[in-house]
């Protein structure tokens, strides 16, 4: 549940996407498959949180006058790794997942990390197609590179491998091969790699928890 909704001529993606261990996605609901720090780098707010309560609340009519429903998760918030400077208290999603809605464990029993949407007023909305999931399943590489190692990587651009064969375009981008290496999209990379920025300006993959040496920065093979 990764990456924003695309067009239905895109369907043939959504297929990848099942491949992911999180919620399963309704044919209306598509999603482009990104790596996990794609889905970091594009969200407003990132944060590790548990959900209290949930219930459907009106927010605002549609063109056509009708009330549009949303679910309003009320949550508790951890820690916060990208985002405002105050805490998210409530969390909103559409109330099916054929349009995209996601639907979290209540009463505070399940812990995730939520990468979500920022609108106009500041309310966080979330869909199937964000990064979405419970905080224990994260790699320890994962939840490390939220603090920092994501970040620096922002300016890189990870592009998927469908197939092989498959080459860099540019100096700042790293390929992403899980679906060609392992046929799931969730492997070795997106497990235990980020994709870091250089002194010189190219990107690489990067592994490990530790912080890149200064060597690796200055143009060091990983």
């Amino acid at each position: 549940m990764l990456a924003a909704p695309v067009p239905s001529l895109l369907l043939p993606l959504a297929m990848l996407v099942l491949i992911w261990p999180s919620q399963k996605l309704s044919e209306a609901c598509s999603c482009s498959p990104v790596h996990p720090q794609q889905a970091f780098c594009n969200a407003d707010i990132v944060i590790r949180a548990k959900a209290v309560t949930g219930k459907e609340v009106e927010s605002g009519n549609d063109v056509y006058g009708n009330p549009i429903k949303r679910i309003q998760y009320e949550i508790k918030q951890i820690k916060m790794f990208k985002g405002p400077d105050k805490d998210i208290e409530f969390i909103y999603t559409a109330p099916s997942s054929a349009v995209c809605g996601v639907t979290l464990e209540i009463a505070g029993k399940k812990e995730y990390l939520i990468a979500g949407k920022a609108d106009g007023d500041g309310k966080m909305h979330i869909t199937l197609c964000d990064f979405i999931e419970p905080w224990d399943s994260l790699t320890p590489t994962q939840k490390k590179s939220l603090n920092q190692r994501y970040e620096m990587g922002c300016e890189c651009k990870i592009s998927r491998c469908p197939s092989i064969p498959c080459l860099v375009s540019s100096q700042d981008e790293c390929l992403w091969t899980d679906w060609v290496t392992e046929k799931n999209i969730n492997g070795r990379q997106a497990k235990h790699y980020a994709c870091i920025k250089r002194t010189d300006g190219s990107c690489s993959w990067y592994r490990g928890m530790a912080p890149p040496k200064q060597e690796f920065l200055d143009i060091e093979d990983p």
